[in-house]
């Protein structure tokens, strides 16, 4: 069974979190729900709570196959400022497996500097924030093991395309004629 990451920061957006949660359980991905502060809930932009299923200690890259990040404001600079995601998110890179990111969180990785040879998107607006080589404005880009989305209208694609990544594009189809997309 694969196993991924979703780090929350308050503020978080919701429906790129739990949309990308959702779909990847649907694919049989075992989703470890953290919270950069350690809380059991974590409230989002527009104050959804959220019940987090492990803590920062419960997740190791060896273990992981993805980290993913959500976007938010001020989730993004939350995350942004966490360096247990900083140095989590750079290790998986160097490892090679996927991190994940939409909306605003692409930010963070060109904060961390592991987009400046990739193509990313982001977010309208922000992309003047990402040290990459190139930025698209497609739904979605993958370029190696970085995944990177533009906001809430682009989650399910986001979803569907760390599902293909990480599990298969035969299950990322699946799912996408399951949810009738």
């Amino acid at each position: 069974m694969k196993k991924a990451v979703m780090f929350f920061a308050e503020g978080f957006e919701e429906v790129e979190a739990l949309t990308t949660v959702d779909l990847l359980i649907r694919a049989g991905v075992d989703v470890q729900l953290v919270s950069i502060a350690d809380s059991e809930i974590v409230k989002g932009s527009h104050g959804i709570g959220v019940q987090m299923n492990a803590k920062m200690g419960d997740v190791s890259v060896k273990d992981m196959d993805a980290a993913l990040l959500p976007g938010g404001i001020p989730g993004t600079p939350n995350l942004k400022a966490s360096e247990f995601v900083g140095t989590f998110i750079k290790d998986m890179y160097a490892a090679g497996k996927i991190v994940a990111a939409i909306c605003a969180a692409p930010t963070v990785f060109g904060y961390l500097g592991i987009v400046k040879d990739k193509k990313v998107t982001s977010y309208p607006g922000t992309g003047d924030d990402i040290q990459c080589a190139e930025y698209l404005t497609d739904k979605v880009v993958i370029d190696g093991n970085v995944i990177t989305s533009r906001g809430v209208g682009t989650a399910i694609d986001f979803a569907l395309a760390i599902i293909g990544q990480l599990v298969s594009s035969d299950v990322a189809a699946k799912i996408k004629s399951d949810i009738v997309y």
